[in-house]
């Protein structure tokens, strides 16, 4: 039985990863039977095997949940699940604006890490009623007096309202639901006024369209009424309406602060843009909800079949995954070194390793990736700006004025013993300190501002190996600063491999140059001549490693003789040798196109 609008609650669950933020979704669809027994197994929101293996919620999920609470009112209490990464920050953002509340879960046994501290400002930002929740209470290594004051001193609650559950087994689950529908606030909006609704998220099924997901905040949508999106003024007729509950429940109408889908026949995702405002047509002087923005690719990487063959594969491929995620975008290009594939831009390094997993996976594509690259910002003499995100676009030195490279706002938690090693690597990774607060008496929060340049490549890795796995990190991004940057090419038999090179700190490039070079000699296979490997700024050579040639004994079958007859031998190998550089080709194999990733992780 559905409430009316007074009874309806609309809340999502925020939390750092590991802490159990899908588990306590989990209990709260058991706990007020939504889900009947056959259809519950864990992280039931969680629609992908990738987001089951990781323990992450990489697309946003919504559920309708129908509770009685023990006064007998029946509410209808609808779950926004959001993603828990940087990467789709975003995404998360617009999900909070779909909500009235958050409940901020803290792991009892791990305590406050960054992300909570990251969500938590986020949701402060959109004036959402924050609701603490201490999970894994039950744990026999719990500190659940350190951790509730901690969360305690985070979000300045009285330590006595901060719940206690055990999202697995479900204590406390039923006292937070109870409590809950008296703490969120309904939502707000009315349902006389003109329609004016939030695009949170969108999926593409092939046989309906575009499903979007709708918060309505005023007015009412029903089929066949005929709609405007206010950013991109397409207009559409609605064929259907309803609610979530794991599939799509059609209704009559949703009305002003309910939660649920759309469908209009849309066959492009990028027409139903998340964020966007959906009016009634000819009411388009309707106000457009703040906060709308394009998804920006933070980093950069090409795509490539490792059979040539399988380019139109990959092609089709990537235009299937975009209709289901408008934030990947891609080009053609062509390499010299891998041939035929595409340059393609991602919100961040996790974004770049799930969208490849799924190439891999659901389309049975076998894909190399070249060194990721971020987006640069190159001031040109004429005063004109050029965004640069592949080394080979970027323009000679001293054709242009300065290049800018993109920075972040890093946040680090870590135990007190640690910090020492934090910033010997932050000084390594060009960051720069900007303060220290201590959370508990044996952990503290560090800020820095860092160039992202400098965490996609194995940042994560090394934090955790000189943090023995203790520490925790979050970042956002902070805009743009000057840096001194050069393109590293790397030369095979002097010439150039396009597919190595790639955009570092004038400081960097040497080191970066005698690295490579010695992790290429190793994995570029001997020929029957010598094979120059060299790394290069410009046309200036940095570094340089010699592959030696296989060599065969052309004299062994002079037993004497005239000296005349061995050196004829000699010279005739040496002309063949001569002879076969000119004509022969290096393949330069796969391996060696990762092993640019690891420089700078010995």
């Amino acid at each position: 039985m559905r409430g009316n609008d007074s009874h309806t609650r609309n809340f999502c669950i925020i939390a750092h990863i590991d802490h159990g933020k899908s588990t306590l979704a989990d209990r709260i669809l058991e706990t007020t039977g939504t889900l009947k027994h056959g259809q519950m197994r864990e992280q039931v929101l969680d629609s992908m095997d990738l987001e089951r293996e990781r323990g992450i919620t990489i697309k946003a999920h919504a559920i309708s949940i129908d509770y009685q609470s023990p006064d007998g009112v029946a509410w209808t209490l609808n779950l926004i699940d959001t993603p828990g990464h940087v990467d789709f920050s975003y995404e998360v953002s617009r999900s909070l604006k779909a909500c009235e509340a958050a409940l901020l879960v803290v792991d009892a046994a791990q305590g406050i890490e960054a992300q909570t501290i990251a969500n938590f400002y986020l949701a402060l930002e959109n004036d959402l009623e924050i609701i603490p929740v201490l999970n894994k209470v039950d744990l026999p290594n719990a500190r659940t007096e350190d951790v509730r004051m901690a969360v305690a001193d985070l979000t300045g609650d009285d330590p006595e309202d901060i719940f206690e559950i055990s999202a697995k087994t479900g204590l406390g689950v039923d006292n937070l639901l109870e409590k809950m529908v008296k703490r969120i606030p309904p939502p707000a909006g009315s349902s006389d006024s003109s329609l004016q609704a939030l695009v949170f998220d969108s999926e593409f099924d092939r046989f309906r369209g575009v499903n979007i997901y709708l918060r309505v905040m005023n007015g009412t949508v029903r089929a066949g009424d005929r709609i405007c999106f206010l950013s991109t003024r397409r207009e559409c007729v609605v064929d259907e309406v309803g609610i979530f509950r794991l599939g799509r429940i059609p209704r009559d109408v949703l009305r002003a602060g309910d939660v649920g889908y759309m469908l209009a026949s849309i066959k492009k995702i990028q027409d139903a843009r998340v964020g966007d405002t959906v009016v009634h047509q000819g009411k388009e002087k309707v106000e457009s909800l703040p906060g709308f923005q394009e998804p920006k690719p933070m980093v950069f990487s090409g795509l490539y079949p490792i059979d040539n063959k399988d380019f139109d594969l990959l092609r089709d491929a990537l235009d299937k995954l975009q209709l289901n995620d408008a934030a990947v975008t891609y080009e053609a290009e062509t390499s010299e070194a891998l041939g035929f594939g595409f340059r393609c831009g991602f919100l961040g390094m996790l974004h770049l390793e799930v969208v490849q997993e799924r190439l891999e996976r659901e389309y049975g594509l076998n894909l190399i990736s070249t060194v990721p690259s971020v987006v640069f910002r190159v001031n040109m003499p004429d005063g004109s700006v050029m965004m640069v995100d592949n080394p080979h676009s970027l323009p000679v030195r001293g054709d242009f004025e300065s290049i800018e490279e993109p920075i972040v706002n890093a946040q680090i938690i870590v135990p007190v013993e640690y910090v020492g090693n934090i910033n010997k690597l932050i000084q390594e990774k060009r960051g720069v300190h900007v303060s220290m607060e201590y959370l508990e008496p044996t952990r503290v929060l560090l800020q820095y501002k860092l160039p992202l340049a400098e965490i996609v490549f194995y940042f994560y890795d090394r934090l955790q190996s000189v943090t023995r796995g203790f520490a925790s990190y979050d970042y956002d991004h902070a805009g743009y600063a000057l840096a001194d940057m050069v393109r590293l090419d790397i030369l095979v038999n002097g010439e150039p491999v396009d597919a190595l090179s790639v955009i570092v700190h004038q400081e960097k490039a040497y080191a970066w140059g005698r690295q490579l070079t010695k992790r290429l000699k190793k994995l570029i296979p001997r020929q029957m001549y010598q094979v120059a490997i060299q790394a290069a700024v410009g046309s200036k050579v940095i570094a340089r490693e010699t592959v030696s040639a296989f060599r065969k004994d052309v004299i062994a079958k002079c037993y004497g003789g005239d000296i005349t007859r061995k050196r004829k031998l000699l010279e005739k190998q040496k002309e063949g040798k001569r002879r076969m550089k000119q004509v022969g080709t290096v393949q330069i194999p796969q391996e060696a196109f990762l092993a640019v990733l690891k420089v700078g992780d010995d």
